[in-house]
């Protein structure tokens, strides 16, 4: 067999240098060669030693999300580049190629599930999701620790060799990273003098404890996380204030605090995903600590758009916890999105999680649900367009963009007699199309458990040593899913409208609504001006507000009758990141009167952006008739607040005293962008002029000039909230 020593793929050659046909040991393989051989920096200012390039310019390499990816194009440029490697890189690429864990996925769609996904109907599995491995049990034990808990479990699980072989190859890995780190301190500190000197020579020090030993002090344990965390793909932290408090409590304030805020520089820079703090144990005492109030300032102080910043609140949240969130997000980032315990708790316990476990939660990516160190819940496994499926409804399963039929056969609009009649094809094409989804996630997530194994994270997941099981293939005690649902107020104040124009007061015949629709209105100026101006989602309107409550309903409960590959259950919510224009864009015109193709979609489980024109009360009552307590996944509601208000203590008040009355009555989430609506429209038309602008986005904080004109377009019409 020929070996492979290219030194512009590191991991390629670990992963093709063994002939074993177990692909967990290759993967294994390869990931500790990249860590041993991969050309590593440690400049002489630099405060933490570990890699920095999220998107590295290699043509194969092993991603947590992704699985095995390999970049065509990159090959390409390094034959390019280096004709004297270019025969093996050829052949390297032609081994490798196949394997390509979203090439797999990709070519186990059929026809119809391509289509759906291309036309925004759904989308399931496209990529294996977000994790929050256990940093907890990696500063407690520990490489070492880990070591001496796989040979525990190697007798126990008898001819799991192999798993628990590439387990101890990826944590030499660790250990021979952290060694070659130390080896560039050492020199760096031989160059340098005064401070740098004294602080590569720390930097060395602590590589020669961490991450074999547990951590001394603070600066140990952000060295020995950030090492780990890097080199493990620059996911979620997790529970931050939780498993780094032992070790902030051992340092001296000012070092502790000037090694947070180096911490929480370099989170920015890697665009890490998302920190969670604060929160309640299953007795319902408060958790927050030192550490949470001092991450709540540092966030203030700099202002970034990253870290994604996560509070838990709960019924014993302290007062002067509640004033430290409200002061965080006057400073307009968008952050920290509130997440309420008192009905997330009792929501993941409905799947069976116990209360010591459903108090361990904390969000993922944006703002999926894990619960810490222990789990693989998808984050997230797919996603269900609702309004899109009413056009499938309306069209007997026909894309009317496409042309392509991607839905099933339903009864002829025109023959529908009533609206309970209309109601039921609906839920039938949106069964068929949630089905499409989960089915779509289970080919994937059995095509990442057979040949995207994650060692890494095996290493970090409770359940898996244990059971001698990989993190893909049910290793973590919980494997439930989560399936997201998109364009809720758009599907509502649509049906709502088809109600009463069509049924309730036989205005318009459904064939003529049908006629104007496939003439994207074009003719049907009096029956659009209708359609357009009816009751619509987010101003306490029963008739509309209990449709969309319906069919949440419906969804949430159809998704908890299917089972993941991984072993639990799927479970819905609300959480359209960056992609809300997109879905959008790929609908046709519907009877809540947008035109066919408009970018201006619901954000979140809120109105569509501009729509609650009754105030922040009617719109907190709207979406408050959800049973909230069935989404298994971030249900986000997406308010934006004039920026005027937060200058006033009184008004930060009455802000706390509305966000604690949705909570406290059964709102899930919440996530507030402070702004002015000047600032936004200037920033569309000067963004030079705003740069730093952040604003909130389905689910994540980013910069407004990153966005596109369409997705400006929806934060700039969500209604401006007066208190």
């Amino acid at each position: 067999m020929k070996k492979y020593n290219n030194p512009l793929e590191p991991f390629a050659n670990g992963y093709l240098n063994f002939e074993v046909e177990d692909i967990e040991y290759k993967i294994a393989s390869g990931i500790c060669e990249r860590m041993k051989s991969k050309p590593i920096f440690l400049n002489a200012d630099s405060y933490f030693a570990g890699w920095f390039d999220r998107a590295e310019e290699v043509g194969a390499r092993f991603v947590f999300g992704d699985g095995l990816e390999v970049k065509e194009d990159i090959f390409e440029k390094e034959i390019k580049d280096y004709p004297e490697y270019s025969q093996e890189l050829k052949d390297i690429f032609k081994k490798i190629a196949p394997l390509d864990s979203r090439r797999l996925v990709r070519e186990r769609k059929t026809v119809v599930e391509t289509n759906a996904t291309k036309m925004y109907a759904c989308w399931g599995g496209d990529w294996g999701g977000h994790g929050n491995p256990d940093y907890y049990l990696l500063l407690h034990e520990g490489t070492s620790g880990i070591r001496k808990k796989i040979e525990k479990f190697r007798k126990i699980n008898i001819g799991k060799d192999v798993f628990y072989d590439s387990l101890l190859l990826v944590l030499d890995g660790f250990d021979l990273l952290a060694q070659r780190y130390r080896d560039i301190a050492l020199k760096n500190a031989e160059k340098c003098g005064g401070e740098q000197r004294a602080h590569m020579q720390r930097i060395a020090n602590a590589l020669e404890n961490v991450p074999k030993n547990p951590p001394r002090d603070f600066f140990e344990a952000c060295q020995m996380f950030w090492l780990v965390f890097t080199s493990e793909g620059i996911d979620s932290p997790g529970r931050f204030d939780m498993f780094m408090i032992d070790y902030y409590n051992m340092s001296e304030k000012n070092d502790r605090r000037e090694c947070l805020e180096k911490l929480w520089d370099v989170f920015h820079q890697t665009r890490t995903w998302n920190l969670c703090i604060s929160g309640s144990d299953e007795f319902w005492n408060d958790q927050s600590n030192d550490l949470t109030y001092d991450i709540l300032e540092v966030a203030r102080k700099y202002r970034y758009n990253t870290p994604n910043l996560t509070v838990r609140v709960h019924r014993n949240t302290p007062e002067r916890l509640w004033k430290s969130i409200a002061e965080t997000i006057a400073v307009g980032i968008g952050m920290p999105v509130i997440y309420n315990d008192e009905v997330v708790c009792p929501a993941l316990e409905a799947l069976g999680i116990p209360a010591s476990d459903s108090h361990c939660y904390c969000m993922n990516g944006c703002n999926q649900f894990d619960i810490f160190g222990k789990s693989h819940m998808g984050l997230e496994d797919g996603e269900v367009n609702l309004a899109k499926c009413l056009e499938l409804t309306l069209n007997n399963g026909i894309c009317t963009i496409s042309g392509e039929k991607i839905g099933c056969d339903c009864k002829k609009a025109e023959s529908i007699q009533s609206f309970d009649e209309l109601y039921n094809e609906y839920i039938k094409q949106l069964d068929f199309i949630t089905d499409m989804a989960v089915d779509m996630s289970n080919k994937a997530q059995r095509i990442y458990a057979q040949y995207a194994p994650n060692p890494q994270r095996s290493n970090l997941l409770q359940g898996c040593i244990e059971k001698g099981l990989d993190y893909k293939n049910g290793g973590p005690i919980y494997g439930h899913g989560q399936i997201l649902a998109e364009g809720i107020a758009d599907t509502a104040d649509s049906l709502a409208a088809v109600k009463h124009f069509v049924f309730d007061t036989s205005k318009y015949s459904m064939t003529e609504l049908l006629n104007a629709l496939r003439a994207d209105f074009d003719g049907y100026e009096e029956l659009h001006k209708d359609f357009s101006n009816y009751h619509k989602f987010g101003n306490n309107q029963n008739d509309v507000d209990e449709i969309a409550a319906k069919i949440v309903e419906h969804y949430n409960l159809h998704l908890l009758t299917k089972n993941t590959f991984r072993g639990g259950k799927f479970g819905g919510g609300c959480s359209p990141f960056s992609r809300a224009a997109n879905n959008g864009l790929h609908v046709g015109a519907l009877p809540n009167g947008r035109k066919k193709g408009t970018a201006l979609f619901a954000d979140s489980i809120g109105s569509v952006p501009g729509m609650d024109s009754d105030g922040p009360t009617s719109l907190i009552n709207s979406v408050l008739k959800y049973n909230q307590y069935l989404a298994k996944s971030g249900f986000i509601l997406n308010l934006k607040f004039n920026k005027e208000l937060f200058g006033k203590d009184e008004n930060i008040d009455k802000f706390i005293s509305l966000a604690k009355t949705y909570l406290e009555n059964g709102g899930q989430q919440l996530s507030v962008l402070v702004i002015s609506a000047e600032e936004l429209l200037d920033a569309k038309i000067h963004p030079e002029l705003h740069k730093n602008l952040i604003v909130r986005v389905g689910g994540y904080s980013d910069y407004f000039n990153n966005l596109s004109s369409d997705l400006q377009d929806n934060v700039i019409s969500r209604t401006l909230i007066n208190i």
